[in-house]
């Protein structure tokens, strides 16, 4: 039986890969052919030191090279407070920002009914335990959060995973919070969803 061809078997790969379909795969595999062979050898080098050096940090869920990361090792951040967001990448953008000097914790998913996604597939019991050891008195070296801030995007699965861990968090006592969302800057009312000029209102601030 013959082996499939190099082609063949990139296509099929490729596949795998969510929202890449027969046609983008085609498209995908074609770009990479027509690229320098260096530039797309160092793509499938990028891809195998994602795979072998990157490890999810047990304490916040963020990807790093090591475990616990680099959050989690920095003296300067305020462990107490923890954001939870729900990609790596949502860390990266905050951190980028500047504004926030807390930790964080890393849903990987939001919850979402129509993709079969549920609590049991999101790092939710990581962060309810992470709670809980930081009351333990047997581990007082583990931080006790005081406050937890929901980060989670701003779309129905997004918020209907929010309203699910308040209600989990609540139970604990711990203070939890939402992200203040309003008008961007360059929006005007007339374009605006509701659900934005809502947010805006409720989070509005004093004009000083």
């Amino acid at each position: 039986m013959a082996q499939p061809s190099a082609y063949a078997r990139l296509l099929e790969q490729l596949e795998t890969l969510p929202g890449v379909g027969k046609r983008s795969a085609e498209r995908i595999a074609f770009f990479l052919l027509k690229q320098p062979s260096g530039d797309t050898l160092a793509l499938a080098d990028a891809i195998r030191d994602f795979r072998e050096k990157l490890v999810v940090c047990s304490v916040t869920g963020m990807v790093s090279e090591a475990d616990p990361c680099w959050i989690v090792t920095d003296p300067r951040r305020d462990h107490d407070t923890v954001l939870v967001v729900e990609q790596p990448t949502d860390v990266l953008s905050i951190e980028n920002s500047g504004a926030y000097r807390g930790s964080y914790h890393v849903l990987m998913g939001r919850l979402s009914p129509m993709d079969a996604v549920g609590p049991g597939d999101l790092n939710v019991d990581g962060l309810l335990n992470r709670i809980e050891r930081g009351r333990d008195a047997e581990q007082p070296d583990w931080p006790e959060v005081d406050e937890v801030i929901l980060g989670t995007n701003p779309t129905l699965e997004g918020d209907g995973t929010a309203l699910y861990l308040a209600d989990r968090i609540a139970a604990t006592g711990v203070k939890v919070s939402r992200l203040a969302r309003g008008l961007p800057i360059g929006q005007t009312l007339q374009t605006a969803s509701k659900a934005v000029i809502s947010d805006a209102v409720k989070g509005r601030v004093n004009a000083d």
